[in-house]
């Protein structure tokens, strides 16, 4: 009889627990919990449409021809960050640039996730050789994000910390490949 209940409950708690992934995955919880946006404010919708308006990038072009995709995140050496510190800014070094390409050059980050996603982190010595660094790969059309730390921990508020850049492994190899490994 003890037996039975246990496995009554089970199956009622397995049953729940299904159909709520059901109805979660018919009904996006931004739909159920709306957020209140003020007059004139723009929605997430509102700034997702605007990125799909715009072209997509050089990049998409080579992601159809080229196979090895990579990316590299450059520290800034001269700041001294602690590790954790240098894990924090590099994540959001890499969401950054991922949020910029997910509208604008979804084929560019498909390659890259099919080649595994990899991710190389190199230094750099100072803030003006990263930016000389984001210039050059901005000329070969290479897209880039510097994070800008807000300087509530270790660093001055509004700090450029790490740059991540994307694109073929060539390419990106050319540009980095003389900064020394982390």
């Amino acid at each position: 009889m003890i037996d039975m209940t246990w496995f009554s409950a089970l199956l009622i708690g397995a049953s729940c627990l299904a159909l709520g992934y059901f109805i979660g995955a018919r009904h996006s919880a931004r739909i159920i919990f709306l957020p209140r946006v003020a007059k004139g404010a723009e929605t997430v919708d509102d700034i997702k449409s605007k990125n799909r308006d715009k072209l997509p990038l050089e990049i998409e072009k080579l992601a159809e021809i080229l196979e090895d995709f990579k990316m590299v995140l450059v520290v800034r050496n001269d700041l001294k960050m602690g590790k954790g510190k240098i894990a924090a800014q590099c994540s959001h070094a890499a969401l950054g640039l991922y949020k910029k390409l997910v509208n604008r050059a979804p084929k560019s980050l498909n390659r890259w996730e099919m080649c595994g996603q990899v991710k190389v982190v190199v230094k750099i010595e100072s803030e003006d050789d990263m930016l000389v660094l984001q210039a050059k790969a901005n000329s070969l059309n290479l897209q880039t994000h510097i994070t800008i730390d807000a300087g509530r921990t270790q660093l001055a508020p509004n700090s450029r910390t790490v740059m991540a850049v994307l694109g073929p492994a060539d390419m990106v190899d050319n540009l980095t490949g003389g900064l020394k490994l982390l």
